[in-house]
């Protein structure tokens, strides 16, 4: 019987370092399945925060040639009447309109002022102006354009608004 009983413990053992294995072996598969889905998570969340980057990363450059821009809509407010017709004021209006369509392209828009209600999100107030029998916070003037870039501000507009 002592065989019998070797045989049988020997197996036992044999059955428990199998569960045991099989357990670890369990435990193992479950962390290594957490840990693909933690880095499939990741690795999701930084292509997100890589096309956010992108499309923002240009933000500093576009800030730069706004003033550009700005001169350019000065010149065009300045110019006499009976100069518009003339070609060579038309080719460096046709510059302007060119850095208008870049601009449109890379997602910047122009923020809509003159009779529009004051928004302190996306306008600057440089001046209140008293006008009788009309409403207050109405903007009457644009001094400097404002942008939005895909949808987030870029520069507020600068305006006068009726007091």
């Amino acid at each position: 019987m002592t065989e019998e009983k070797k045989e049988t413990n020997g197996a036992e053992d044999l059955k428990k370092k199998l569960e045991e294995g099989e357990k670890k072996v369990a435990e193992y598969l479950a962390g290594w399945q957490r840990a693909r889905a933690d880095f499939l998570n990741y690795k999701k969340e930084e292509v997100e925060r890589m096309e956010i980057f992108l499309k923002y990363a240009g933000e500093e450059f576009i800030l730069k040639i706004l003033p550009i821009l700005d001169n350019f809509d000065l010149a065009k407010k300045k110019l006499p009447e009976d100069s518009k017709n003339n070609e060579d004021i038309k080719g460096l209006l046709q510059i302007k309109t060119q850095f208008s369509d870049f601009l449109k392209n890379e997602g910047v828009e122009e923020i809509k002022t003159v009779g529009e209600k004051f928004d302190p999100n996306l306008h600057e107030a440089v001046e209140e102006v008293e006008l009788k029998n009309k409403d207050s916070g109405i903007i009457i003037e644009e001094v400097q354009k404002g942008y939005k870039i895909n949808g987030r501000l870029l520069r507020p507009a600068k305006v006068k608004v009726i007091k």
